[in-house]
């Protein structure tokens, strides 16, 4: 679909040094069949990029989990057991994993399997079981490998919770909101916020926390939740674009435009952050404000833009700032 992805182990190895020296602190790793660019967990073609990353970079290496939809756990799993990475991603539950109204926007596919693989989305569940995560965790918790626990709605944070419960998942955990994929949580400002307090409500401060915004929602997503100190992803595995009907070169493309919009667009002024998003025909400015015992109280206001893009002032008119969401972190206090 782009014929910028990195498919090659070459080219795999050299899109992660570019989006290190970028600024990027994990490098995601998938690989492909150099041949046909599907995706592959055979770590033949990982130990073919793996040691060039690590010698030319300090950057923390964290190798999926997830794979495909279509590949067993041991073969999703095989890379990690093997190599025993700092960190490799875990999606914590199974879900409908729509990919399918991808068709309506691409029609010209450079292998046949591309097509095929995301009509089959259609009906196919991205199977993540209980038993599934377990194996994954035991396997890396064995090896001394970290996770990045992804989780793509608010059940799979109550799992996340199960697993702490059992001793399972070792905190502080990394936890990798998802919003955007068809079959999760949606990706409105206000779905971040929810994924937030659930958060802070099951976990406390026992976790570190991330942004990742499927498709169009990358960077205003990822800007928001930096507003609220979010650690942020992006990459060409989560969006092929950097603007609009643009496909984004390559990661490090993506990794240096969130850098360029954090410093741009958020003001920070102790003790309170300010975020300024534009998404479709709505502005949304991100306002918190740190209070006393360690919370935070914020404000998402929502202004819409006129049709030449300017923005509607007018206090008497539907354009004025609209407070779509109210938030109040829970303070340590009562994290129990």
């Amino acid at each position: 679909m782009s014929e910028y992805l990195p498919v090659t182990p070459s080219q795999i190895a050299e899109s992660g040094i570019a989006a290190a020296e970028a600024g990027a602190a994990i490098l995601h790793l998938h690989a492909r069949d150099p041949e046909t660019g599907k995706p592959s967990q055979d770590p033949k073609l990982y130990e073919q990029f793996l040691p060039r990353i690590k010698q030319s970079t300090d950057a923390v290496v964290n190798i999926t989990t997830g794979g495909s939809m279509h590949m067993t756990v041991e073969e999703r799993m095989a890379p990690v057991a093997l190599f025993k990475p700092e960190v490799a991603s875990l999606n914590m539950g199974s879900m409908n994993f729509g990919l399918y109204p991808m068709l309506n926007r691409f029609t010209e596919f450079k292998h046949a399997w591309e097509r095929e693989h995301i009509e089959n989305s259609r009906d196919g569940i991205f199977k993540n079981t209980f038993k599934d995560i377990e194996t994954i965790l035991r396997i890396g918790n064995e090896n001394g490998t970290r996770f990045e626990f992804e989780c793509y709605d608010i059940s799979h944070l109550y799992s996340l919770a199960h697993f702490v419960d059992r001793g399972l998942a070792k905190t502080p955990l990394f936890i990798q909101s998802v919003f955007g994929i068809l079959g999760g949580i949606g990706g409105h400002p206000e779905d971040l916020m929810h994924m937030k307090r659930t958060a802070d409500r099951l976990f406390g401060e026992d976790y570190y926390w991330s942004i990742l915004g499927a498709g169009k929602n990358q960077m205003s997503l990822a800007s928001i939740g930096a507003a609220q100190g979010a650690n942020v992803r992006v990459g060409l595995e989560d969006s092929l674009w950097i603007s609009p009907g643009k496909l984004a070169q390559n990661n490090a493309e993506q990794v240096k435009k969130i850098r360029q919009i954090l410093a741009e667009r958020l003001a920070f002024t102790a003790p309170s952050i300010t975020a300024t998003i534009q998404e479709g025909g709505s502005l949304y400015q991100a306002q918190f404000a740190y209070e006393q015992y360690g919370e935070w109280q914020g404000t998402i206001l929502r202004k819409t833009l006129n049709a030449d893009g300017t923005v509607n002032h007018d206090v008497n008119s539907p354009g004025n700032w609209d407070a779509c969401l109210l938030y109040t972190s829970p303070s340590p206090r009562d994290r129990g």
